[in-house]
């Protein structure tokens, strides 16, 4: 909260908005920033591991529920 960010993706009282977005920032959170670093971060430098971390999630990272796919190789198979 003291950085600006805002936490919840959801409409209030609508808790499967929640479930997509809540995946991915724990993917973010175990994948990308360890705990003991959390404290030490910049601005910059958590936007960029964010970024870095979204092109690598849809791009490269394959998902077991998506037959092994990345979620852009899905899409662009189900177009």
């Amino acid at each position: 909260k003291k950085r600006g960010i805002i936490t919840s993706m959801s409409r209030r009282g609508n808790c499967f908005d929640n479930a997509v977005i809540e995946s991915f920032h724990s993917s973010l959170k175990s994948e990308e920033f360890s705990p003991l670093d959390r404290g030490k971060l910049t601005n910059h430098t958590v936007r960029k591991k964010i970024e870095s971390y979204m092109y690598y999630y849809n791009y490269c990272r394959p998902f077991t529920k998506l037959n092994c796919q990345t979620p852009v190789e899905f899409r662009v198979k189900a177009a």
